[in-house]
Formats: C-alpha cells, sequence, structure tokens
C-alpha cells in the first residue's frame, strides 16, 4: 500500500489526487507571457494566472538548462544534485566533459521515487541531452523529440510515439521540437493518464525571438491550447522556466562579448588559465556557446585574490567570486566549479578565445542566458495555492511543492 507522503532530498511532498503536470518552458522571461497575454493570444494562460496561481521564483545560477531541469525534478539546488553545468572540467579526468552522463547525479529524482512507490510516471523532454539524466532510475515513460523516432519499450517505456502524436521527428532547431512535447503531453494524459508527468521544451525560439514578436507569440499561442487541453483533461499543471532570455548585443546587433581566455592570456601567458564554459553542449547554433557566466581555473590558489582583483575590473563584469564564495552563493558544488566564478552584466556574455566561438551561424543579434539577469522566471499554477508564507523565497524547483503539497486541492466528486 502506498505513503500519503513520500521524503525526497529532505523535502515531503503529498500523493497525486489528481493527475499533475509539471512544465519547464527553456527560456522563459516572464516578459513572454505578459506580452502574449497582452496580444490575446494566450488566453488560458491567462486565465491560468488570475485564477490560479501568478508567482515568480528564482532560478538556479548558473541560469542554463541542465542544472534547473535537475534541480526542478529533484527539488534541490546543483550543491546536493551535483549537475552544476552542461558542461564541466572533470578534475579526476582531467579534461572538459559534457555533463548529461546519469553518473554525474548525486541525488535521486521526485519523479523515480513516485514510480518506486507505485505511480505511473511519464517524461517527455525536447533535446535527448536530458533524457537520461531526468529519467535516471526512473520506471515509466521517458524519451525526447528529438529521438522519438528511436524509441523502444525496453529504452523508453513506449513505443511508437510517432504514430501516437501525429507528428513527424522535428528539426532540434524548430519550434516543432517543443510543440512535440505538448503534443505528445495530451496524447499521454489521454491514452495513459500518468500519475504525475514532467515536460521540458527547448529554448530554441527565445533565443531567436524577443518578447512580444510575432515568433514569440505565435509559440505561445501554441503552447496555451495544450496547456487548455491538459486543464480539460484534468490535471493540477504548474508551470515554470529553467532560467530567463535577454538581448547581448550592441545597438548595430553584434554580440558584447568579453573573450575571457584572451584577456588572460594576455595578462599572464598562454596556457596558464582555462576558461570553462557552463553552456556549451552540441546545440550552439542558437547561442555560439557564449553565455553569462563562466568558470576559471588558475595556476595556485594563491594567486585567485589578485585575478579577483583585476578580472572584476573588466567592464561589463557584474560578479567575480571565488569558488567558495561563489559554491555558498548559487549552492554549487565547490568540486565542480572553477577557482573563480565569473558572471557578466545583463547586455554581455563570456567567451574563451575569439577564435573557438563560430558565430556564422547567427541568423539574429545574440540573445542568450546564464547570469543573475536571467534567474527570475514564472511560477503559475492552474488552481489556487495555499499554505506558501509570503515571505518564502520561491525557487522553481519549489514547482514540485507547489503543485503536490499546495496546489492540488480535493478531487473532484
Amino acid at each position: 500500500m502506498k505513503s500519503d507522503r513520500l521524503e525526497v532530498n529532505g523535502r515531503s511532498y503529498r500523493w497525486m489526487v489528481r493527475p499533475v503536470v509539471v512544465v519547464c518552458v527553456d527560456g522563459c522571461e516572464p516578459a513572454y507571457l505578459d506580452a502574449a497575454i497582452a496580444a490575446g493570444v494566450a488566453p488560458y494562460l491567462e486565465a491560468m494566472r488570475k485564477d490560479g496561481a501568478d508567482l515568480l521564483a528564482d532560478c538556479v545560477v548558473p541560469s542554463f538548462t541542465n542544472p534547473n531541469n535537475l534541480s526542478i525534478v529533484t527539488g534541490a539546488p546543483p550543491a546536493v544534485h551535483g549537475i552544476c553545468g552542461n558542461y564541466f572540467f572533470d578534475r579526476e579526468l582531467g579534461q572538459e566533459v559534457m555533463m548529461n552522463d546519469p553518473k554525474y547525479l548525486r541525488a535521486g529524482t521526485v519523479l523515480a521515487a513516485f514510480a518506486d512507490a507505485g505511480a505511473k510516471l511519464a517524461v517527455v523532454t525536447a533535446k535527448d541531452k536530458l533524457r537520461k539524466l531526468l529519467g535516471h532510475k526512473m520506471k515509466g515513460i521517458c524519451f525526447s523529440s528529438e529521438k522519438s523516432d528511436q524509441v523502444t519499450m525496453e529504452e523508453n517505456g513506449i513505443d511508437n510515439v510517432l504514430d501516437m502524436v501525429g507528428m513527424p521527428v522535428p528539426s532540434v532547431y524548430s519550434a516543432e521540437l517543443s510543440e512535440f512535447v505538448f503534443a505528445a503531453g495530451v496524447k499521454l494524459m489521454e491514452s495513459r493518464r500518468p500519475d504525475l508527468m514532467y515536460l521540458s521544451t527547448t529554448d530554441y525560439v527565445q533565443h531567436k525571438a524577443a518578447p512580444g514578436s510575432p515568433a514569440a507569440n505565435a509559440f505561445y499561442k501554441m503552447m496555451d491550447g495544450y496547456l487548455a487541453q491538459l486543464d480539460a483533461l484534468g490535471a493540477t499543471i504548474v508551470l515554470t522556466a529553467d532560467h530567463g532570455m535577454n538581448d547581448k548585443h550592441g545597438a548595430d546587433g553584434s554580440p558584447n562579448v568579453i573573450y575571457l581566455q584572451d584577456v588572460l592570456d594576455g595578462w599572464y601567458g598562454p596556457d596558464r588559465a582555462r576558461v570553462i564554459l557552463p553552456i556549451t553542449d552540441p546545440y550552439v547554433v542558437h547561442h555560439g556557446a557564449l553565455g553569462s557566466f563562466a568558470t576559471v581555473y588558475v595556476p595556485s590558489e594563491d594567486e585567485v585574490p589578485g585575478w579577483i582583483d583585476r578580472i572584476q575590473r573588466i567592464p561589463g563584469m557584474q560578479l567575480v567570486l571565488s569558488r567558495k564564495e561563489a559554491a555558498q552563493r548559487f549552492e554549487l558544488p565547490p568540486d565542480r566549479i572553477g577557482d573563480i566564478v565569473v558572471v557578466s552584466e545583463q547586455s554581455t556574455v563570456i567567451g574563451t578565445s575569439a577564435t573557438r566561438h563560430d558565430l556564422t551561424a547567427l541568423e539574429v543579434p545574440l540573445r542568450s542566458h546564464g547570469g543573475v539577469s536571467e534567474q527570475k522566471v514564472p511560477l503559475i499554477c492552474n488552481r489556487p495555492v495555499a499554505g506558501v508564507a509570503s515571505t518564502r523565497r520561491l525557487r522553481n524547483f519549489d514547482a514540485l511543492d507547489l503543485a503536490l503539497n499546495h496546489a492540488q486541492g480535493p478531487v473532484a466528486a
């Protein structure tokens, strides 16, 4: 017999009284919702905010995809679950590696815990880089839009996804990659009715289109329709984001970039500093691996204070912190970040060397994320919430707490 509550990573969660859907809209700066509602293209989102809960929350810094998605599904910051970027320098291996292997996870997910307790789980994510992390040790359905033509019952807990959804495999660089996630979520709710479902999109549109632009409003109109269908199917829905998004370019449209590796090489000589960009992933066409957060490895601990003093004078820098300071301030695992953590201002990004960034694929002026300036995200629910203190600092990784403990309400008769 299942327990009424589950304890996961030091937090207690109530069992579902109706299907619960948590949606992570990649790159959803709150202004996107405001603009879409003002344009009249998102009537369901407008009703959701009016009749349910309309809150703001802080995401994890670095404000990148992997750390925040894993925080949402573990209900904990990176200091607990270990995923502090898309990419990092593995000191043990002495190599720069992608942090998309479940071996880097240091905590179990709320999803896996509920599946173990007998709940029906479903996870749909846009890009496959997240799938194995989100579905780690989880019994249930877990697949990505990107690899939706390759699903198997053994690997993904489902087969024939393309037939179920009625869409072809989308391009990884398209709005349809996210639409596939929502369409699949509706079909799963109709046919399998999972107790708990997690949907995670991609920020392809947000990297290219500012709030209120035709492309952005079209995206949120699409999303609005699918959310309304999930609501009609009786689900409690909590929507949040992994990070916001901002313009990172000048008036002439060229990116505002601090090529930090070049700067440090000029100051201290080549091969003395190692700059790591945690935004780095296999999909760099829309951001060129340029974000507002980086870590720096220096030759010796003694040199850190002097380097910090010098780096923080670079125009466009917002924060320059030691490893200890950054780990405490941003709740990060200290063994997986550099000796120095740097965060640039809202309109500026950080690169390594100019020769290492191919920006030829940028079709529009750069928009990106990663810093404190992209930390505010929506946290909205289609039902009123109770028992949330007005003084509480809300985080995007409170989404499951909000959905399960504060928003479910009684089951309809």
